[in-house]
């Protein structure tokens, strides 16, 4: 493996020590409704404001695994989960609720290590390369982790292994729901090879198309690129790219950055025009402000909406609510709730901002891939 600046090479390095398991919620919001509300288990369950009752408006949460079967997903507009799925349930998040069962969860992370990053309110990043109950095996205490949330919380949960981020990430999402998988350091570039690369974690649907054009459908394929060549058709996501197919990730567990108030914009060449053009672009910044909140370890009571149009006139709107709030889902939520409530297209969308305020500290408040058969205990 080697870096190509220039003519000159210098070898990708690599740390194959680390111990990191990625855990992920399985259908998290809508598995704590079907918990509180039985009737529910067993029909398509859609969390997100009935279409019926908003005008149209709004957009996808989550959805059970029932109604993933008719093709409903996240950041889909509800009106079209509603013609996608008729029979469907549609319940308005809780993030109350969901967050109460959230710490339920921290709180069993925290029992078996203190170096976690939280993504968002059903998804974490563990470090157990130094554990508190000196297991030697990641393996192990992933199943159980595992355990315990079920146990404390009847909800199950998927969790991936491996010697970086990206993989563990990867691993989780292989064989969902109540799965874990271990991808091993000698087994992770025939894993990546066969890997569909839209299936690679970053890589977006803007990005796919761009990527099938260079007859890019597997990391195998992605593989038979330079880093000079990925560059300079995909920037800095190019490096990446180059670095995750060859099985390197060497971001830390981040668990102490101090940030205050978190933010994103972005503005538009082309004025956005339409309700899913702002809905997609909302979705894109709440995924962006939850991640910087989860690596400062913070969460948040206030979210501020900006949109500004193409006479720039700029609109700033501002919800304060009860309880915390610092998971993509719930910001998008309210951000979304805010634009319903004053946004207007008459004269396009230049920019879009959302911004939580008012933080405080978060504290405050089995199945292996076939291709691994033999997991080993010492991972």
């Amino acid at each position: 493996m080697a870096t190509t600046v220039g003519v000159l090479q210098i070898p990708l390095t690599n740390d194959l020590s680390r111990k990191i398991i990625h855990v992920d919620m399985d259908a998290f919001y809508a598995s704590i409704e079907e918990r509180e509300h039985p009737e529910f288990v067993g029909k398509p369950l859609i969390i997100a404001r009935d279409p019926s009752d908003s005008g149209g408006k709004g957009v996808v949460t989550t959805a059970n695994y029932t109604a993933r079967q008719f093709g409903v997903h996240s950041a889909m507009a509800a009106q079209k989960a509603l013609e996608l799925c008729p029979k469907a349930i549609f319940k308005r998040p809780d993030f109350t609720l969901y967050r109460s069962v959230s710490e339920q969860v921290h709180a069993i992370f925290q029992r078996y290590t203190s170096v976690i990053e939280y993504v968002a309110l059903d998804e974490a990043y563990l470090d157990v390369t130094a554990n508190k109950v000196d297991l030697a095996s990641a393996v192990q205490l992933a199943r159980k982790i595992q355990v315990e949330i079920k146990q404390a919380t009847q909800l199950t949960s998927s969790t991936g292994i491996s010697y970086n981020k990206f993989l563990a990430k990867m691993a989780s999402d292989y064989r969902k729901p109540a799965g874990t998988t271990v991808i091993m350091p000698e087994q992770a570039l025939a894993f990546l090879n066969d890997l569909p690369i839209e299936k690679f974690h970053g890589v977006g649907k803007k990005t796919v198309p761009k990527l099938h054009e260079l007859d890019i459908y597997t990391g195998a394929d992605l593989k038979r690129l330079t880093e000079l060549e990925l560059i300079q058709r995909f920037g800095k996501m190019g490096d990446q790219l180059y670095r995750h197919v060859h099985g390197v990730d060497l971001r830390p567990v981040e668990y102490q950055r101090q940030r205050k108030s978190v933010g994103r914009e972005a503005t538009f060449g082309q004025p956005l025009s339409s309700e899913e053009q702002v809905n997609a672009e909302l979705r894109v910044l709440a995924r962006g402000v939850a991640k910087n909140l989860a690596k400062t370890q913070k969460h948040g009571k206030t979210i501020v909406l900006k949109w500004r149009n193409r006479d720039f006139e700029t609109t700033t709107k501002r919800l304060t609510l009860t309880d915390y709030i610092a998971e993509e889902t719930a910001i998008t939520y309210y951000a979304q709730q805010l634009w319903d409530e004053s946004g207007s297209l008459d004269k396009g969308v230049r920019l879009l901002g959302v911004t939580v305020t008012t933080l405080d500290p978060m504290a405050f408040e089995e199945i292996s891939l076939p291709l691994f058969n033999h997991l080993k205990q010492d991972l």
